[in-house]
């Protein structure tokens, strides 16, 4: 009884390794994208109880700097 060749070739191998390299990187860093944007959502502070809530921060700082003459 003669075998059938296999109908799996270099091409769809290298391109079921790809799809299972990006869909295991895309596991990996996915925790991570979660975690970095509960990250960025903060609760905003509250206002001073006297001022005006003005704060020199640090990129008004660096305004002032470039403004000396």
């Amino acid at each position: 009884m003669p075998q059938s060749p296999s109908k799996l070739s270099r091409r769809t191998l290298f391109a079921g390794a790809g799809t299972a390299g990006a869909l295991a990187t895309a596991a990996a860093l996915l925790p991570g994208a979660r975690e970095a944007a509960t990250d960025l959502v903060k609760a905003p502070k509250e206002p001073p109880a006297r001022g005006g809530g003005y704060e020199l921060s640090e990129h008004v700082q660096r305004y002032y700097r470039t403004t000396r003459v």
